[in-house]
């Protein structure tokens, strides 16, 4: 024994418990190590306002990654607001149809081959060739994150060239992506059946904060989101003359016009409230005072049928019963914690019937609002964030 070294202290720092602290702080520091990798995320959508992924760059930076988030500049495209991780625009020349993709993707991919990046990620079917090529160029290892099933979009299925186009991408590379992740299991299902590729799931569910349900004075229906094609508008409107509540729309976006239009041929402007667009910061208050809220999308192809709503998520934290599609994700979530009416027939009188019961049934309403509590503890973004933290970790 060297000399100074008294028995009792060699004793202690053999013993299995201090073993066991020295594996773990290797273990620790290998995984800082590990975190210690440069990220790049690439988007076509505004980055103050893409949740998803200002919740999944912010869990990955706060772990120890090096993230950068790119995507593009736009004419009236506001000053990037500062999140814990690097935000890069780049200038484009058209902002919409086949020149907007192929300018985009040409800079994007010089961006990324002058740039050092441990891992390269494409976020759905509109950035993946870049990324793809760029990342087999320079030798690093890719990620593939659909939050859509891109080559089932309304708009690309009922455009055989465009179909044509997306459906060749997709054959051509996502079966190079053996790595990713998706928003829910039948996204999953879908893309192994397809592309042989085995994603994990990583839903866009809602960050659990503390909540104690507020007194709601008024019983208004609410529905939150873009206000584009497909999002049941037209039957949903009509619906509302045989309704005894408000309905408020909080959203923008590619059918908001049109949707005005039929709230006043139906001569429902008093029932039917616009809100525009409302910052994410502000949406909670309309949230959590609702009585309602509203998922639906029409049956115009797979991806909607097989996705889950961002809302459905945030309606369940605030405790917030809703009227849905039946469609398989909700199903599956309703039969663990009831917390929706869903309806197999998007007609005004169905929608009518579903949400007078909702209004009008206080049990029947009392009973999934207390679902929605306990299913927000199991459906929340901290639970999701484990696993894609693993997702990069395995890496």
């Amino acid at each position: 024994m060297p000399a100074g070294l008294p028995w009792p202290f060699l004793r202690k720092r053999s013993s299995p418990q201090f073993v066991s602290h020295l594996l773990q702080q290797k273990s620790n520091f290998a995984l800082r190590m590990k975190r210690n990798k440069k990220l790049v995320f690439t988007v076509t959508n505004d980055l103050n306002y893409d949740q998803r992924m200002i919740r999944i760059c912010s869990t990955l930076a706060d772990a120890g990654y090096d993230v950068t988030l790119i995507g593009f500049k736009r004419a009236k495209s506001k000053p990037i607001i500062e999140r814990p991780f690097k935000q890069v625009r780049l200038p484009i020349v058209a902002e919409q149809g086949k020149a907007m993709y192929f300018f985009y993707w040409v800079l994007l991919f010089f961006y990324l081959l002058v740039n050092r990046f441990d891992v390269m990620c494409a976020i759905d079917l509109d950035t993946i060739m870049p990324v793809y090529y760029a990342s087999k160029l320079k030798r690093c290892k890719r990620v593939y994150d659909a939050h859509e099933i891109f080559t089932e979009l309304k708009e690309v299925i009922s455009r055989p060239a465009v179909y044509s186009m997306w459906n060749w991408i997709a054959r051509h590379t996502i079966h190079n992506f053996p790595v990713g992740y998706t928003i829910g299991e039948c996204y999953a299902d879908d893309f192994k059946a397809k592309w042989g590729v085995e994603y994990k799931v990583v839903r866009n569910a809602t960050v659990l904060k503390p909540f104690v349900p507020v007194e709601k004075t008024e019983k208004y229906i609410l529905y939150q989101g873009a206000v584009n094609v497909g999002r049941c508008f037209e039957q949903l409107i009509p619906a509302m003359k045989y309704v005894d509540a408000q309905l408020i729309i909080c959203g923008d976006g590619n059918f908001f016009a049109q949707v005005k239009e039929i709230a006043e041929k139906e001569q429902l402007t008093h029932k039917v409230i616009f809100k525009g667009y409302v910052p994410p910061a502000q949406l909670p208050e309309y949230t959590k005072k609702a009585w309602v809220g509203i998922t639906l999308f029409e049956d115009t192809s797979l991806s909607n049928r097989l996705s889950m709503a961002n809302r459905f998520f945030d309606y369940m934290h605030y405790g917030v019963p809703q009227l849905c599609n039946k469609y398989p994700e909700y199903e599956k979530v309703n039969a663990q914690y009831e917390i929706a009416s869903l309806v197999a027939t998007l007609t005004p009188e169905a929608i009518a019937d579903t949400l007078n019961k909702l209004l009008k049934d206080d049990v029947y309403y009392g009973t999934l609002s207390a679902n929605c509590l306990k299913a927000r503890e199991k459906y929340c973004w901290q639970e999701e964030a484990k696993t894609l933290l693993s997702v990069y970790d395995a890496l």
